[in-house]
């Protein structure tokens, strides 16, 4: 393959992935700051392994495991400075023009921004491989094998972080529902 149909094969590939790229490092970083900087880094990576990819699994899986690396190297970059993590819901007027309209009156929609928030910051308090494979798994809706495969660890681990991970994320929003004085959670599985 020439230099030139390389070129416009990567360049198709960025085309169809950026989407699940910057979704992906958006979900795991829990910030859009260098969020364009994250995902050129993710498709610097895969340019340079391009020669290397013998196609035994998927380009999203591929591309998986290098956005949850780059966002790991993000992590420990956020933690030598010590700067504390961004909520998803920093740009709330963003999302909300993505989403149909609801029809619900502004006290719920509140209500569901603050529990939004509320999420955001107990997935912050998860080990970096629990808040990634939930990442993966509910809001990329990947498979435990697809998982697996993008963070390089066997199916059962990919259960056991995942069932560890649901269970902080429960005790973490059931503690705030009681502080708040709120009906039990039932919108965590």
């Amino acid at each position: 393959m020439d230099a030139k149909d390389q070129s416009d094969q990567f360049e198709q590939l960025v085309r169809e992935h950026q989407a699940m790229v910057f979704r992906t490092l958006l979900r795991l970083t829990g910030s859009r700051e260098h969020l364009d900087d994250l995902a050129q880094e993710v498709f610097l990576r895969f340019y340079r392994a391009m020669a290397g990819f013998r196609g035994e699994a998927l380009v999203t899986t591929y591309l998986y495991r290098i956005a949850v690396n780059v966002a790991q190297d993000e992590w420990k970059r956020r933690r030598r400075e010590r700067q504390e993590t961004v909520s998803l819901s920093d740009d709330v007027q963003e999302w909300e023009n993505r989403l149909p309209h609801s029809g619900r009156d502004a006290e719920e929609q509140m209500e569901d921004r603050e529990f939004q928030q509320v999420v955001e910051a107990q997935l912050a308090l998860l080990s970096q491989v629990e808040r990634a494979v939930l990442v993966l798994y509910h809001q990329e809706e990947r498979s435990y094998e697809q998982i697996a495969v993008a963070l390089a660890m066997p199916i059962g681990t990919v259960r056991t972080h995942l069932h560890r991970g649901r269970k902080k994320l429960r005790e973490g929003l059931k503690q705030w529902r009681a502080q708040e004085g709120r009906a039990p959670c039932e919108k965590v599985s």
